[in-house]
């Protein structure tokens, strides 16, 4: 998530301070994404360094209002222009878990992929169920006592229809783990099974009991 960004964006609609930016951001994306106003702030002030805003005046109860400059506007079509790279993907704390617990021992790898799964799902019906009310025209989570600008409503739908597909394709993935582990489990079943059979003395059956009884005579 590009908090610099989606400041850019709001501000390039007009001047605006940390706590109407905190407010119309979260409103626009469903607050999926809190912010408290320090990150806001502290954002604004690494991008007045950058010279990507400035500031624009106070009003009577002594907010600090940002406009965008130029360059800024400059910064936020170069964004909007650009794809999001994939060549770094970001970390995905659910497979690091998972790599790291098929490496650890006495870890139920299938009993965290299981628990995993049943998590998902549950995110994905309470995502579903905000898409229906979205459709429906309820109120945004973050937007109570808002006015609705331009776009607003697509936006969150944009939003909630990305968690969903989301959601949707790590339970798949999570699936695929299941299937993966039980054939790696087989295949070192079939590995030991193997090595029992290649240990001196693990010849058993009729033949064998015959080849003893010649060897003591």
């Amino acid at each position: 998530m590009s908090i610099r960004h989606g400041l850019l964006a709001l501000l390039d609609q007009g001047p605006r301070y940390g706590y109407q930016l905190r407010t119309e951001f979260e409103a626009r994306t469903g607050a999926t994404w809190p912010l408290n106003v320090g990150q806001v702030y502290t954002t604004l002030s690494r991008l007045e360094r950058d010279g990507l805003v400035e500031p624009a005046g106070e009003d009577d109860e002594g907010h600090q209002f940002y406009a965008v400059t130029d360059a800024g506007r400059a910064e936020l079509r170069a964004w909007f222009d650009t794809p999001v790279p994939r060549t770094s993907p970001p970390r995905d704390e659910l497979a690091i878990k998972l790599a790291m617990a098929v490496t650890v021992p006495g870890v139920d790898v299938p009993a965290v992929v299981q628990g995993q799964r049943r998590h998902s799902v549950k995110a994905l019906q309470d995502y579903t169920r905000l898409k229906g009310r979205a459709l429906a025209g309820e109120t945004r989570p973050g937007a109570a006592g808002q006015a609705a600008g331009p776009g607003a409503d697509l936006a969150w739908l944009l939003v909630l229809e990305q968690l969903i597909f989301q959601t949707e394709a790590e339970i798949r993935w999570l699936d695929h783990c299941e299937t993966r582990l039980a054939q790696q489990a087989e295949i070192e079943q079939a590995r030991a099974a193997e090595a029992r059979k290649a240990e001196p003395g693990a010849a058993s059956g009729p033949a064998a009991r015959i080849g003893r009884r010649r060897s003591r005579a």
